[in-house]
């Protein structure tokens, strides 16, 4: 069984989707951000062991139970895979000697297994009629087959792997009682040891990076030990294994690149090319021999700093090096003896195969993260997948989440910040006008009374000074002190309207019956006689819900302002326009008056802030209006430039969603 070989350290996955990238069995889910291997659909290549920069992904270990159990007796044997000497590069014989220094009574090569496995596979393709063979020793393919490409199980080699058959040899020439441990680069190897179908030849798998492990706990310098050799029975061929066709090399099987009769294929991305051409029949070959990695030297466990083509070299150099250092009569006569040995297996489909969604459903996912077209699908690759997609596809088989899209969640990072920018200058500024609006109230009210006073007696003066007095320039005096008074009462009119915490008294209203009472208004003012106002109603529905008196009070202030600023200007044009925006109203007040200044901008609904003469405003317009616009739950922005004009844009909901008065 596969479960459980490769697992996810959750703290620290980094949400890099790397692993999802190169998995090939689409066997990692992305649960709350991080990417979680799922057991049954593993195939356990240990691909995503290898990529992840972050040391994420922990697999199963073997080292306590050889060090604490299987060690403590004298039957404890060690099979080294092949690839060694490019994992432990000039220490090849020093390493044996170390295995032996741990307690291991025996240290053999795992590959005098494939030179057992050499005559089986010769007799099995002789009686494999016309059929396609697929190569079996390496267990990331076969599992791979077994759960992905069910229609070809029947395909596959059933042969054991070199390293079931060395350790069936084993168990079979010392007895069933020894322990027998596999040492190599394969993550998969932890998972064949423990198929049914091959149970009981092999008793643990440690890698080459786990062994390393060991021999640093135990303080083993190798440098220190003597050479050793391994035990008997020595491989011949079989050295070969960890090479490209090393399995045809041992069976002495040519596989020339013209030969159509068989194919050598390497490489996750080739592999899975292959496997979907002989799954749909377009393969003639009569032998496909397949390793998941790049060849054994090349495992994901493997723990060397060389390159490719330096650990090929180690390993030929080591080939060469021994390949006649032995009795081959001796070797022959081993074969023969152990001519018996059950080297069959059987696989069986353990199909992990999710159904494809409908279409419907793969353009509604790819709808949620705003992809509506072709033209939308960048295929990135951010979220793991290499199209936009197989992406929507992995939501559907509940393998991936909406938050792994990487450019989406930008686009929502870029709108949340704009959102929460907005929502933080709206609350300065509400929390500016809540300040400012308590002092208004207070000085309102304390200002009120004396200057009530001071009107009354301002006015009476007057009358009295007329009759008992002939002097003209006293009574303009008086008047004057009566109009700033007055004038004084309107900014206090104003403050008392700024800081007022009313409710909104919500009806039904026609904005363009408030934009027309309040044109009439203006009209009344002799100084607007000349404004030309226009209004474009572009159709549409400007009936919404909201309180008639304010919204004519905040429309009042803004169009009076874009008067204001057309009185010295040429052309004297206010524009009036309506936009329907979905669930939103959009009224537009324009005029071509001198603009606003960028450096002011940002100060226009400011209280008190004006560019205006001293009487002609008190700042608090545009202030009151941002209020009111704000409590109908719309939005207030304006554009400008110097010399052109300005523009208002206010935006009201259509409906308050709150209880609407009779």
């Amino acid at each position: 069984m596969s479960a459980g070989i490769v697992t996810t350290i959750g703290q620290k996955c980094k949400r890099c989707y790397s692993c999802i990238r190169e998995c090939p069995a689409r066997a990692i889910k992305v649960i709350n951000g991080q990417a979680v291997v799922i057991e049954e659909r593993c195939i356990t290549c240990g691909h995503c062991v290898k990529v992840c920069s972050q040391n994420a992904k922990s697999v199963l270990n073997d080292k306590d139970v050889v060090m604490n159990d299987y060690l403590l007796n004298n039957k404890t044997f060690a099979i080294i895979a092949p690839s060694f000497p490019a994992s432990f590069p000039g220490a090849e014989k020093k390493l044996i000697a170390a295995l032996r220094k741990l307690g291991f009574s025996f240290v053999g090569e795992a590959t005098f297994g494939a030179d057992l496995i050499s005559n089986y596979y010769i007799k099995y393709l002789e009686k494999s009629d016309n059929k396609t063979i697929i190569s079996s020793p390496c267990p990331a393919i076969y599992i791979w087959i077994e759960k992905y490409f069910t229609d070809i199980v029947e395909n596959l080699a059933e042969v054991v792997s070199p390293m079931i058959a060395m350790g069936r040899y084993l168990k079979k020439n010392y007895g069933n009682d020894i322990k027998v441990v596999f040492i190599g680069p394969c993550i998969a190897k932890k998972s064949e040891y423990r198929d049914e179908n091959v149970s009981g030849a092999i008793d643990a798998v440690l890698t080459f990076k786990e062994l390393k492990e060991i021999i640093e706990e135990n303080e083993i310098s190798l440098s220190d030990l003597e050479d050793s050799n391994f035990d008997p029975p020595f491989a011949y061929m079989g050295k070969a294994y960890p090479l490209t066709g090393g399995l045809l090399k041992t069976t002495n099987t040519h596989g020339d690149i013209l030969e159509k009769e068989i194919i050598i294929v390497e490489g996750k991305d080739k592999v899975q090319e292959i496997l979907k051409e002989i799954a749909d029949k377009k393969i003639k070959s009569k032998f496909i021999d397949i390793l998941f990695c790049e060849g054994c030297i090349n495992g994901p466990a493997i723990d060397s700093n060389l390159n490719y083509y330096s650990r090929r070299e180690k390993v030929i150099s080591y080939i060469e090096d021994n390949i006649n250092s032995f009795d081959k009569r001796v070797w022959q006569s081993t074969l023969f003896n152990n001519r018996d040995l059950d080297l069959s297996r059987k696989f069986q489909p353990k199909n992990q195969k999710k159904p494809d969604p409908s279409e419907d459903l793969i353009k509604s996912i790819l709808a949620k993260t705003n992809k509506f077209s072709k033209s939308d699908e960048l295929n990135c690759g951010a979220c793991g997948y290499p199209t936009c997609r197989e992406y929507a596809i992995a939501i559907a088989k509940d393998l991936a989440e909406e938050d792994m899209c990487l450019p989406y969640l930008i686009e929502k990072l870029e709108l949340a910040n704009k959102e929460i920018k907005e929502t933080q200058e709206q609350l300065a500024h509400a929390e500016k006008l809540a300040s400012i609006g308590q002092l208004a109230a207070g000085v309102a009210h304390e200002i009120n009374n004396p200057l009530g006073s001071i009107m009354i007696y301002a006015s009476l003066l007057i009358k009295k000074i007329g009759k008992i007095i002939n002097e003209p320039q006293y009574v303009e005096d008086l008047k004057l002190i009566l109009e700033e008074a007055n004038r004084c009462k309107n900014i206090v009119s104003n403050l008392l309207n700024f800081a007022r915490q009313g409710k909104l008294r919500i009806t039904q209203v026609n904005v363009c019956e408030i934009v027309n009472d309040v044109i009439r208004l203006i009209k009344v003012k002799q100084e607007f006689s000349d404004v030309t106002i226009i209004e474009n109603y572009n159709g549409g529905n400007k009936t919404i819900e909201g309180d008639f008196d304010q919204l004519k009070q905040a429309l009042l202030n803004v169009i009076i302002n874009a008067c204001e600023a057309v009185e010295n200007k040429d052309e004297k044009v206010v524009t009036i326009s309506y936009a329907d925006d979905k669930d939103k109203l959009l009224i537009k007040i324009s005029d071509t008056g001198a603009g606003i200044p960028p450096e002011n901008l940002s100060k226009i609904f400011t209280p008190f802030f004006t560019t205006k003469k001293i009487g002609k405003g008190t700042g608090l317009g545009l202030a009151i209006t941002y209020g009111i616009i704000k409590m109908h739950k719309g939005d207030i922005k304006v554009n400008s430039e110097v010399g052109k004009g300005t523009s208002f844009i206010i935006t009201l909901p259509i409906k308050q969603n709150i209880l609407i008065e009779n």
